[in-house]
């Protein structure tokens, strides 16, 4: 899938690739009360399934309430990283 966009992707395989994101990993773990490098791509995989509630990944290609959270989630992460502008 080389040059595809990540939004191009199906969403679960979306979620595998912000779980193995070291920003995301900080985003997660200070979610959590945790300072920076406290989380891991599977401490992040954890998170995301418990903010989606979901027990799997792949849930998010099937469920739309589920894919919505995870939505939310991106966005949140998005504004935390500086990637997008805050929400108000």
């Amino acid at each position: 899938m080389t040059g595809t966009r990540l939004t191009d992707r199906p969403v679960a395989q979306q979620a595998g690739i912000l779980c193995n994101d070291p920003q995301f990993q900080t985003f997660a773990a200070r979610r959590n009360g945790y300072p920076a490098g406290a989380f891991s791509a599977s401490a992040a995989a954890e998170y995301l399934r418990s903010c989606c509630g979901i027990d799997s990944r792949r849930e998010l290609d099937t469920t739309a309430a589920a894919r919505d959270r995870f939505d939310r989630l991106r966005t949140e992460f998005d504004a935390w990283a500086g990637r997008i502008a805050r929400q108000r």
